[in-house]
């Protein structure tokens, strides 16, 4: 009995200096440790043995085990330490190596404009607010002045969702919400996507943005418009860029003006851009027609106001000298590209 155990000790020696991965060590351990292995093997026959030999061959069997498990265990270190470094060598990355750059993603131009723009306003005291995009024609008709028989209700124009529901075309309905909600004084900016019935063009899309503004206060006059305007056109485009007013109608203003900007290209002299005028047209303003301060519940003898319009496409092609307003959402990673920080 002794013999054999030597001999499964000595063969399991053996048989470990040639092993060098830890799947074959752990298929050695099993046959010879293992529930089934050949040393437990020995203990389980431990009822042929007679009585006083079975301490001495426990002892042996235990001995055994424990020489063979010391060498397992050193066998299994030195193998992980062995398998680690192949796999390190087969995972090292040579830092040296040239690779692909990564393109960083940066601001829309859209977005940095309209940020730009709330900004600019927010500094002036305006407070920005949002609406609903799908409107009452309550909203967006009605109280700003435009009857049902008005032109501008047309449905090549509107999308209209039924006969009292549409895509908002403007987002005045946003100043009647807040005006029929609040009292003066008023002091806003609305901002977001409008709808209209257009062909998709250099200079015109069916889905597009504006910026609106609105103050209602006593004794607010043309000249605060102005002073507003003047401020917001120098702090968008730069010191040198001013405004001019040329009279025109809009149903919710009375007295109402096309607002021209100095071309932000040439400083007025003259350009290609501004076909020679120095001046680029860019929003609709005007005071707040008395009526719609009446149809919304603000008494028009002691409160007067002001109201303007922008769109904020015509904005951005201004001022980073786009050239067709489709560029903005074509998703064109080489436009885009440009406007990276």
């Amino acid at each position: 009995m002794q013999a054999k155990v030597m001999e499964i000790t000595n063969n399991t020696l053996s048989e470990l200096k040639g092993i060098n991965d830890s799947q074959a060590l752990e298929q050695l351990r099993v046959r010879v440790l293992g529930k089934k292995g050949e040393l437990t093997s020995i203990l389980r026959g431990m009822g042929q043995v007679a009585p006083e030999m079975r301490p001495m061959v426990g002892q042996w069997v235990n001995e055994a085990r424990a020489t063979i498990e010391n060498a397992i265990a050193e066998a299994q270190s030195a193998i992980q330490k062995k398998e680690k470094e192949k796999r390190l060598e087969k995972e090292a990355i040579d830092v040296t190596l040239p690779v692909n750059e990564r393109s960083a993603g940066s601001l829309h131009p859209m977005t940095m404009v309209l940020e730009e723009l709330l900004d600019i306003f927010t500094g002036m005291g305006f407070e920005a607010v949002e609406g609903p995009e799908v409107e009452y024609d309550h909203y967006n008709f009605e109280l700003m002045n435009i009857p049902k028989n008005h032109p501008a209700r047309d449905a090549q124009d509107t999308f209209y969702v039924d006969d009292n529901i549409v895509l908002r075309t403007h987002t005045s309905p946003v100043q009647a919400r807040i005006m029929t909600t609040r009292k003066p004084p008023i002091r806003i900016v609305s901002f977001g996507r409008v709808y209209r019935a257009d062909e998709a063009d250099a200079t015109h899309s069916p889905v597009f943005h504006q910026l609106e503004g609105l103050v209602i206060d006593e004794n607010i006059s043309m000249g605060d418009l102005k002073g507003t305007l003047d401020t917001f056109a120098r702090r968008l485009y730069g010191d040198g860029v001013t405004t001019r007013f040329r009279p025109s109608f809009f149903p919710f203003t009375e007295p109402s003006a096309e607002v021209d900007l100095t071309c932000a290209a040439c400083r007025g002299k003259g350009c290609r851009i501004c076909k020679d005028t120095g001046w680029i047209e860019v929003l609709g303003s005007g005071m707040v027609n008395p009526k719609v301060l009446e149809m919304c519940g603000i008494d028009s003898k002691k409160y007067s106001g002001f109201a303007f319009g922008m769109g904020v496409e015509r904005l951005c092609n201004l001022k980073y000298n786009v050239p067709d307003m489709r560029y903005l959402y074509e998703n064109d990673i080489r436009f885009l590209k440009h406007f990276r920080g």
